[in-house]
């Protein structure tokens, strides 16, 4: 692992329905021979300091991957945010060396194996308070920097103000966007669906080749 500034704690976010692509968890469907779970965690993992996974539900079905499972701490699926505020706690319990967590979702497979570093360089450069991921002119809120110190007022924001979308979140801090190229493919592209699926694996196929 690159020597960090920060002690970083990897947040995987699993929380979510899955509706799109007819329920279940995105993140153990296979993609090239593996679940998508795998080629997350074979990305992040040599980024951070340690790794917890965000996911609601029977823990057990992640038992293959050794990694502590959080369930959202606020009740009714609320979305990436409850998962970066679980994460945010769980860092602060578990992983007190750990002053920043990464967020990324677990059905992004391509994910860069420079994010922390970018990231870090783009809060320290801009003085910001949290770095987001972007790619193709646009930012990917969940994917990003956020420090540990946040929790309370996240908390607050959530369960007083009824906040659940990052980005609304995000705009009460200084946030820098540090943005990737989309060649040789958009390393944020998400696995919603199954024809996103198919399209992730010619995708994996072509890298590899």
């Amino acid at each position: 692992m690159t020597a960090l500034r920060h002690k970083v704690c990897g947040v995987l976010l699993a929380g979510g329905l899955s509706r799109r692509m007819g329920g279940g968890d995105k993140s153990l469907k296979t993609l090239a021979g593996k679940p998508i779970l795998t080629h997350v965690l074979e990305r992040i993992r040599p980024q951070v300091a340690c790794l917890v996974l965000n996911a609601n539900g029977d823990r057990a079905r992640f038992a293959d991957w050794r990694v502590p499972v959080q369930p959202d701490t606020l009740p009714g699926h609320a979305g990436p945010l409850a998962g970066v505020l679980a994460g945010m706690e769980w860092a602060a319990r578990h992983a007190p060396v750990c002053d920043l967590i990464l967020t990324v979702p677990t059905d992004a497979p391509f994910l860069p194996r420079d994010l922390v570093d970018r990231l870090e360089e783009g809060m320290i450069r801009s003085g910001a308070d949290i770095a987001c991921a972007g790619s193709d002119g646009r930012a990917h809120p969940p994917i990003a920097l956020w420090p540990v110190s946040l929790a309370e007022d996240l908390r607050l924001a959530m369960t007083q103000e009824e906040v659940r979308k990052v980005d609304v979140f995000t705009a009460r801090y200084k946030l820098a966007r540090v943005d990737w190229p989309l060649a040789p493919l958009d390393p944020f592209m998400n696995v919603n669906t199954p024809e996103d699926l198919a399209r992730a694996e010619a995708l994996a196929a072509e890298v590899a080749g």
